[in-house]
């Protein structure tokens, strides 16, 4: 396992900004921060300024709060791409909206592997509030019984390759033992640990000028998901399974509690 250090919360033109991270800032990290402690790579850093995206691995369903709180400590406001229909909860709908977060609407049924978004709406939103937004590129759980990465989706780096916005690649550890995979409950005490480590941005300058169809997008998907495996191995001080789990491959459905 490599060191990790305390991180010193970092404050962005962008978090300065008055908004309804504030309040949620507010309400929720305090008791966060009572059942967990972060430690971040020293390497680990987000820009400071302009739009990103950022790829973690996922493996619990309390993660986009833990990927969100550690965003938040280096520094940028978290913004999720989220179902459409979740916009139309009464509140819940409202606060998505006022806190920023990404509208992606999700038509019929894609074969496995593919992506029905739209991520050049997506990037438009992006870039137009200058922001960042966490995308998981293996779409749900892994089914890796390990909770290594799985086969990954290509939304991400449909996004990155459409809109020239720098994707990166992230992987974290320790959620799991707060909630367990499919858990029903959040088990704060004693009080958890989760490791972050932030990758450099993945360089994608090979795949620039070409046309981009799901060869290109399958290619670079998993040079990002081996960004991410790489991080989480050294997180973990393990090594890394050498085939990747598919879940095609293991008559297992990639959608719903498995």
């Amino acid at each position: 396992m490599i060191d990790t250090v305390k991180l010193r919360v970092r404050s962005s033109a962008e978090k300065r900004r008055p908004s309804v991270f504030w309040i949620l800032a507010g309400l929720i990290l305090p008791l966060w921060s009572l059942m967990v402690r972060y430690r971040f790579t020293p390497k680990s850093k987000l820009p400071q300024t302009g739009p990103f995206i950022l790829a973690p691995n996922h493996y619990s369903e309390i993660d986009p709060i833990a990927v969100g709180a550690a965003v938040w400590h280096l520094g940028r406001l978290p913004r999720f791409m989220a179902k459409a229909s979740l916009f139309k909860v009464p509140v819940f709908g409202a606060l998505l909206r006022a806190s920023g977060q990404i509208p992606v609407d999700r038509v019929g049924t894609a074969r496995p592997g593919a992506d029905t978004g739209n991520p050049i709406g997506a990037a438009a939103e992006v870039i137009a509030n200058d922001a960042g937004v966490i995308v998981y590129p293996e779409g749900t759980l892994t089914r890796d019984p390990e909770l290594w990465p799985m086969r990954g989706k290509t939304g991400a780096i449909r996004l990155a390759l459409e809109s020239g916005i720098p994707v990166i690649p992230v992987a974290h550890w320790g959620t799991q033992e707060l909630m367990p995979r499919y858990g029903k409950r959040i088990h704060p005490f004693p009080r958890k640990t989760i490791h972050v480590s932030v990758g450099e941005p993945l360089d994608l300058s090979k795949y620039q000028g070409k046309h981009i169809d799901q060869r290109t997008v399958m290619a670079a998907t998993t040079e990002l998901m081996d960004a991410i495996t790489a991080l989480l191995a050294e997180l973990r001080g393990e090594q890394a399974p050498a085939e990747r789990w598919d879940p095609s491959k293991h008559q297992q459905s990639e959608t719903g509690r498995f």
